[in-house]
């Protein structure tokens, strides 16, 4: 199973601190580490890791974080040969405040990401085109996206689109969007709404009427809505045998939905398993080390979902 993945790669400044701190607070006793993040890159190496042929495009800068980053997709066995480089630009950083309880606080410097362009995903195309599935994330600037999934669909591969940082959405980027993968905070900006008040079944069923794709919607603790053709199916969330932090279970969830998807399980099937990788995420902490392989699901390669 292939899978092309175009999005982020970016170096993760990690603090760890008893509360967030209040506007002008400086607040002592954290915790600090750093490692490599960005979602396109944790979803590339969480594919990897669940079995798949992964090819991955990015920006990165010529400095020392970007040759790290080369240095981590090749043991890995993530295929980065087509990542753009630039000399005159720095590779992401993110600043990401952990709370005792897991939830998060993240920003980002995008630097070199800003400069991948249409013309880089066009001579990705190639690598699109042997793959099942085409993922993509939103920490890019939004014409690598739309030419992405462009690409994809003219290409007759599956295009999944995981909505994140939250944005309004282009229609160019939505028609051509076989699978939207927001939380419940994306899917009502990708609605133009803050209505809290509307549920996530008919912020779902908006999101699925407005983009003509399946949706999954997935919803932390409380599982994922998945809606296609019509149809609203609810997937259980998997316990977590305890939370640590929640920075990876998004890519590691969207990771194991294209391993699913490009499986050719059903997209039920698909989510769950990706509730599984996703409830595995939290429970470990770190990024890159809360991305599972098939032996951390009781699963092997290629065995049934």
């Amino acid at each position: 199973m292939k899978i092309a993945v175009i999005g982020s790669y970016g170096v993760g400044l990690s603090m760890r601190v008893p509360r967030m701190p209040d506007a002008g607070e400086t607040l002592t006793g954290g915790t600090f580490e750093a490692g490599p993040g960005g979602k396109g890159s944790n979803q590339a190496i969480g594919a990897a890791r669940l079995g798949a042929d992964v090819r991955f495009l990015t920006a990165i800068g010529a400095d020392d974080y970007g040759r790290a980053a080369r240095e981590l997709w090749a043991d890995e066995g993530v295929d980065a040969s087509r990542v753009v480089e630039f000399t005159d630009a720095p590779t992401m950083a993110g600043f990401i405040m952990v709370e005792p309880s897991g939830e998060n606080r993240i920003a980002i410097a995008p630097g070199a990401l800003d400069r991948l362009s249409e013309s880089d995903v066009e001579t990705f195309r190639d690598e699109i085109a042997q793959a099942d599935v085409v993922l993509v994330s939103m920490e890019i600037p939004i014409d690598a996206v739309v030419a992405a999934l462009r690409i994809g669909r003219e290409l007759g591969v599956t295009t999944i689109l995981n909505p994140a940082p939250a944005q309004p959405l282009p229609d160019d980027a939505l028609k051509n969007v076989d699978i939207i993968t927001p939380n419940q905070t994306e899917a009502r900006v990708i609605l133009g709404t803050d209505d809290a008040t509307t549920s996530d079944a008919d912020v779902a069923k908006a999101i699925a009427d407005r983009v003509d794709a399946a949706v999954i919607m997935t919803r932390g603790s409380e599982g994922a809505i998945v809606i296609e053709n019509g149809t609203m199916q609810e997937i259980a969330a998997v316990r977590a045998s305890h939370v640590v932090d929640t920075t990876g279970a998004g890519d590691a969830f969207n990771a194991a939905l294209a391993v699913g998807v490009a499986e050719g399980h059903t997209l039920a099937d698909a989510a769950a398993f990706a509730a599984r990788a996703g409830a595995f995420a939290v429970a470990t902490d770190g990024v890159v080390p809360a991305l599972p392989r098939r032996q951390d699901l009781n699963l092997t390669n290629g065995e049934s979902l």
